[in-house]
């Protein structure tokens, strides 16, 4: 089968997400910081990967860990300096390993200049680089909810008005209908590219066109309307977009991945459209918004796990409806999700291992870029909270407070099992790099917990460890590089009546790679590779079972 997809750099790289508070700490002060990123370079060279996608390091008050910034051309004090900064950089590029900023552009933090500035007075010159509505009958102009609970509008007394913001009240919605806004934005990213960073990942860059008539939105848990419809994908988001490829991205060879909230299969096709328009690929989450085959009643939260027959549905319309038309971006989790091995494996210290390599294959060996959350190469796991007072998420302690504080929808027990499972906290946990003290990321008191299963679970017992699941993907990053139908050929999904076994092939030329994937702990009944004969790119198991496929057990044939 030929394969006309056109080669790029960013389809065959591997990239590394750095969560930096939680990294590694330099200084000993609890915090990770830039220092300790450099430090730890060589790990990940060591690992393979080609990129890190680095989470907010810009100066912020950190009212939602960096995802607030207060200046876009500054560095976060607990993080270091610019010189730190740049000096990671150059480190990073002497490695071979290219650096990828994030960018929150959607909102600011209520500190930033242009913020203060706006709400100083109606007539100020930024006072149009947010969204300011009058009330409605005393209230706020609609009953968005934001998407860390409460409501989306904040008064401010001083004016008299509201301003919009999705997120926390300290982080207000720019508004991207003033072109003002968009040179500012425009400018700095070019800053950046100037300074010699490899790309961007956007946040929630779905969100920056508003529908501008602002209407009510479904309620759907009695307190508070749903905004998505009016804030996702809007009506001028890709013509934002392609002013901004224009403007910035055409100018230099970079990665560039859209966090696309409520993209469709659709929507994603402009976004990564194959001339390059606008970006390279999106982020979507229908397999990870919800919890694949589990009804919740308030949003997000539940203590119950996807069920395999919804979430490969899910993942194999992405695989098949992008064939051609625009680039996938394949990940299991994030800084805003919980991690990969307890939400889809199995992190019972029996199947966690095993469960780890199964998933990282499942996903590796499909079409699109791959995505390696910080831990996830370890087999990390979430993390039991003992009450909210251990939580430091805004999401997390805001939900606890709208649903058991304020409104007793949910029990406080209730409510920690949903946070145990979901909460975001989860991939915060310091990164596990050893069996000393702090699992090895501070000499200081971590700025949150670390996760007890350290002594077990860290980079240097993976490292002497030839079986370990670091050394899993370090053969499957491999695979990719060496093997073009891994980046480029079709895919095609195979078993798909199946309750337990994920499995696809995946063709190129006259070549076929079939991937199995047995996502239980049973044994399950495969004849897939009775009657092939090829090479046995990889595996979790030395010894197989002729017409089975044993727990949790991943084989990938070339043939």
């Amino acid at each position: 089968m030929t394969v006309n997809e056109k080669r790029a750099w960013w389809k065959e790289a591997v990239i590394y997400q750095i969560y930096p508070r939680s990294f590694a700490d330099s200084n000993g002060d609890g915090i990770g910081d830039l220092n300790g990123i450099t430090a730890h370079l060589p790990y990940l060279k060591k690992l393979g990967i080609d990129v890190i996608w680095l989470s907010p390091v810009y100066r912020s008050p950190n009212d939602d860990n960096g995802y607030d910034i207060s200046d876009y051309r500054d560095i976060m004090t607990e993080f270091g300096t610019m010189e730190d900064f740049d000096r990671m950089l150059e480190t990073a590029h002497s490695l071979g390993l290219k650096i990828v900023m994030d960018l929150v552009v959607n909102h600011t933090s209520d500190e930033h200049p242009w913020f203060v500035e706006s709400r100083s007075s109606l007539d100020n010159p930024k006072r149009d680089y947010y969204i300011w509505k009058d009330p409605v009958d005393g209230h706020a102009p609609n009953n968005w909810a934001s998407c860390f609970s409460g409501s989306a509008w904040q008064l401010d007394e001083k004016t008299g008005m509201y301003y919009l913001h999705l997120f926390s009240t300290k982080q207000p919605d720019l508004n991207w209908e003033n072109p003002k806004v968009r040179s500012e934005v425009f400018d700095m990213m070019n800053w950046w590219c100037e300074k010699g960073i490899d790309g961007f990942r956007m946040d929630v860059i779905s969100m920056i066109s508003k529908v501008q008539t602002y209407p009510d939105g479904e309620v759907s848990d009695g307190l508070f309307g749903n905004p998505m419809p009016y804030v996702c994908n809007g009506p001028r988001v890709h013509e934002f977009l392609r002013e901004m490829n224009r403007e910035v991205l055409s100018k230099y060879d970079l990665l560039t991945v859209g966090e696309a909230a409520g993209v469709t299969v659709e929507e994603a096709k402009k976004y990564a459209n194959a001339e390059q328009t606008e970006l390279n690929m999106v982020f979507q989450f229908e397999h990870t918004d919800a919890t694949p085959g589990v009804q919740t009643l308030f949003g997000k939260w539940t203590d119950a796990k996807p069920k395999l027959p919804p979430l490969r549905r899910i993942l194999n319309k992405w695989q098949l409806e992008l064939e051609g038309k625009a680039w996938n971006s394949l990940y299991w989790d994030n800084h805003d999700q919980p991690r990969a091995v307890s939400r889809f494996g199995n992190d019972a210290p029996a199947f966690r291992e095993l469960s780890a390599k199964m998933i990282a294959t499942c996903l590796h060996m499909m079409k699109g870029t791959p995505y390696i959350y910080q831990g996830e190469e370890l087999g990390m796991t979430n993390v039991h909270w003992e009450s909210i007072g251990e939580c430091r998420d805004i999401e997390s302690i805001n939900a606890f407070r709208q649903y058991v504080t304020d409104n007793h929808l949910m029990s406080a027990d209730e409510m920690m099992r949903c946070i145990d499972n979901l909460g975001r906290d989860n991939a915060r946990t310091p990164m596990q790099w050893d069996g000393s003290r702090n699992a090895g990321f501070s000499s200081g008191e971590p700025w949150i917990k670390v996760n007890p299963n350290y002594t077990q679970i860290n980079a240097e017992k993976c490292l002497a460890d030839p079986d370990s699941v670091f050394w899993y993907y370090h053969r499957l990053i491999s695979l990719r590089h060496e093997n073009p139908i891994i980046v480029y050929g079709i895919f095609r999904p195979l078993l798909e009546d199946s309750e337990c076994i994920y499995a696809y092939e995946r063709l190129m030329d006259d070549k076929v790679i079939t991937v199995a994937c047995n996502w239980t702990q049973d044994e399950q009944d495969c004849s897939l590779f009775d009657d092939l004969c090829g090479e046995e790119l990889i595996s979790n198991y030395a010894e197989h079972k002729k017409g089975k496929l044993q727990p949790y057990e991943a084989r990938v044939i070339l043939h």
